[in-house]
């Protein structure tokens, strides 16, 4: 079990620690409820330190991520990110990912945990154009300080107007009193906040810099169980159970991110797929009674008839329903579509809707 920087921290403030992708992580420390509501009103920090980061530079870095990535990151400038994902040869998905910008021949991919050999090793089989590849995987910590108060509770911590960063920008700028920091506007809460990417030596002095500073805007530690359920009412999508190796992008609703103006892998099928359909969606319902929605349990249509299978649900706290997405026929997956979850033995009704859950 791998441990991350900040293990002995978690472990000091009490939090329930679960082995999570090979690493012992975080899953909750006052209860899922109360961090969701922290993040979502106010300001909370999450230890994503398990993600990995890849280094892809040289004159022909570019060259190697349009081949395996869908999206087009020709369009990048300097400071700029992208959300993206790499097709498999068989029409499913490597693993999504964000790609930075981080210098004219400089790219950062920050991949999945439970994906990072994989991914590796999936990119270095296709570097026919000799990149230069590096795994920085292990010397580096992820901090994600989300929710509304985040801009605020920070600004005393970089001499970087924090307000100006757009979505999907960064900078590389001080912060906490450490120079050369990725102060960047992503997040996977749909709340606002900062992704703070720093070497392992400096995560805890940030961290402690962190909570000082937002003190007074009731900052708090957040575990993954809160960060599954945030995203989960965003309808962003958790590989390994939305996505895989045998869900294409197009049936994800993920041709916002799969550009046909280049080649990639696999983007022949690909673009068939967009011109002539696909047979089934990934799509957002809400329950109608009470119930929680779990993986991998079955939809059905009216008639009873299996039509796709659950593959992420919660109990959602901001709506207040259960809520879940899951791959259904096309002909059950219009918004309004009446569908049903079987749950153990009871099957619940259940509505399609369209994402996100949360609105703001």
């Amino acid at each position: 079990m791998k441990q991350v920087a900040l293990s002995h921290i978690h472990q000091a403030l009490g939090a329930k620690m679960i082995p999570f992708a090979g690493y012992n992580m975080p899953v909750q420390y006052e209860g899922v409820n109360i961090e969701h509501e922290t993040v979502r009103k106010g300001v909370g920090v999450f230890d994503v330190s398990h993600m990995g980061e890849f280094l892809i530079e040289g004159p022909n870095a570019l060259d190697l991520i349009q081949s395996v990535c869908s999206n087009d990151a020709s369009i990048l400038n300097v400071g700029k990110a992208q959300y993206s994902c790499m097709p498999n040869a068989t029409g499913g998905i490597v693993d999504d990912l964000i790609i930075y910008r981080v210098k004219e021949e400089t790219y950062l991919l920050v991949v999945n945990a439970s994906n990072i050999e994989k991914d590796w090793n999936w990119i270095n089989s296709k570097n026919h154009m000799g990149a230069i590849m590096k795994n920085i995987s292990d010397g580096y910590s992820l901090l994600a300080i989300q929710g509304p108060k985040a801009v605020e509770a920070m600004q005393s911590l970089s001499s970087t107007d924090l307000s100006s960063i757009k979505f999907y920008n960064f900078e590389i700028a001080d912060f906490a009193g450490i120079e050369h920091v990725i102060i960047s506007a992503t997040g996977y809460t749909g709340s606002g906040g900062f992704e703070i990417y720093c070497k392992n030596s400096e995560v805890e002095h940030i961290w402690n810099k962190v909570f000082e500073a937002g003190k007074n805007f009731g900052i708090k530690p957040i575990g993954l169980a809160a960060r599954d359920t945030l995203r989960l009412e965003m309808g962003y999508c958790l590989y390994g159970n939305d996505i895989d190796d045998t869900t294409s992008p197009i049936e994800a609703g993920l041709g916002w991110i799969t550009k046909f103006t280049k080649a990639f892998t696999n983007h022949e099928a690909l673009q068939k797929q967009k011109e002539h359909g696909v047979e089934r969606k990934l799509v957002g319902f809400e329950l109608n009674e009470r119930g929680i929605p779990r993986k991998d349990y079955p939809i059905l249509d009216a008639n009873g008839n299996a039509i796709g299978t659950v593959t992420s649900g919660t109990m959602a706290p901001s709506i207040g329903k259960g809520i879940g997405m899951g791959y259904v026929s096309i002909a059950s997956s219009k918004a309004g579509n009446k569908i049903f979850i079987q749950i153990r033995k009871k099957t619940i009704p259940a509505t399609v809707v369209k994402l996100p859950f949360y609105k703001g």
